[in-house]
């Protein structure tokens, strides 16, 4: 009797065991269940995330930061001393110009001026010339007066000094005759300038065709830096539009001096209906229940993140954004939620 009542009791307890483990798993798969469900349906939560400035991201954003602002000092620079190389450029291009009419000018004075004197030179070499030969033949003439003084001096008919005077006059002549031969060697050297393209006019045409070509290669030069010193306004702008942009991510922050702990929540694309600025923040236990307001948000990035999903433990991507709290602890939660309570409680 004992024994059959101490085994129904086994039996008896046996069955409410397996019947309260039965319930147990059951309650635990309705759980289950209902939280993937919970969460495949809320579009409210977010995942707070811990950033720090020694995070390999932030370390790394800090290292372009750094970069990009020297590059942009560097362009400064750089665009200073090209602004400063192209006006130095632009005035002595502006001085060359000014320069080559004048000189062009000059030439075609001058060429003018031997058109008009040349065929003048040439009407007075001729009448040099004619003379010449007339003085020739009057030297002639003086050659047998010389030998008449001669003469008269052997015979005593004259001085030695009216000889001497005589003789000095006639030397005179000689010498003014070779004076006028070499007058008209020089007249025709003029005449070959005036009439013909010699080395002279071909130094001042080799002048002006320098002029003109440092001319051409101050333009090659100006339009050169011209384009450079576009692309280096456009390289200094596009690195400040960079760095402005810098300045939205949560990793400026965190290495912006005087600051103090942030808190940041990671938001997937399907919950970004209920991420505005200045929304309520709650956390609740358990992840859905008995919630309670802990902060609001303060900023939203736009800059895209992913992170392995809180309960579903894929990837999902999303955006940051930063949380003012009032109970620092939920920074450690799995979830908050954005905007109002999952579950209304």
């Amino acid at each position: 009797m004992k024994q059959s009542f101490a085994y129904k009791s086994v039996l008896t307890l046996y069955r409410i065991f397996a019947i309260i483990v039965l319930y147990a798993v059951l309650l635990g798969i309705f759980a289950y269940a209902f939280v993937m469900g919970f969460y495949a349906i809320n579009r409210t939560w977010a995942a707070p995330v811990i950033l720090t400035a020694s995070d390999e991201k932030s370390l790394d954003f800090i290292q372009k930061l750094v970069t990009s602002r020297q590059l942009v000092e560097d362009l400064h620079v750089d665009v200073t001393r090209q602004e400063s190389s192209l006006a130095e450029m632009n005035k002595h291009r502006a001085a060359l110009i000014a320069l080559d009419p004048e000189l062009q000018s000059a030439i075609d004075r001058e060429r003018s001026h031997d058109r008009l004197t040349g065929p003048q030179l040439q009407a007075l070499d001729t009448e040099k010339q004619a003379d010449n030969v007339k003085t020739q033949a009057v030297l002639t003439q003086l050659q047998q007066v010389q030998a008449q003084i001669n003469k008269d001096l052997a015979a005593g008919l004259i001085t030695r000094t009216d000889a001497t005077t005589q003789l000095a006059a006639l030397n005179q002549t000689e010498d003014a005759y070779t004076d006028s031969k070499i007058s008209e060697v020089l007249l025709t050297d003029s005449i070959l300038d005036k009439t013909t393209t010699g080395t002279k006019s071909m130094d001042i045409l080799d002048k002006q065709a320098e002029l003109r070509s440092e001319i051409a290669q101050l333009d090659v030069a100006i339009n050169v830096a011209d384009k450079q010193l576009l692309e280096d306004n456009r390289q200094v702008d596009s690195l400040h539009a960079a760095i402005s942009t810098a300045k939205q991510s949560p990793y400026y922050l965190l290495n912006s001096p005087g600051n103090k702990r942030l808190y940041f929540a990671f938001v997937s694309y399907d919950n970004q209906a209920d991420a505005k600025v200045g929304a309520p923040i709650y956390d609740c236990y358990m992840n859905m229940v008995l919630c309670r307001k802990v902060g609001t948000v303060k900023q939203i990035f736009l800059g895209e993140e992913d992170i392995i999903h809180p309960i579903f433990k894929t990837q999902v991507r999303g955006f940051t954004i930063q949380m003012d709290l009032s109970h620092p602890n939920s920074a450690k939660s799995q979830t908050v939620f954005l905007g109002r309570k999952p579950l209304l409680f």
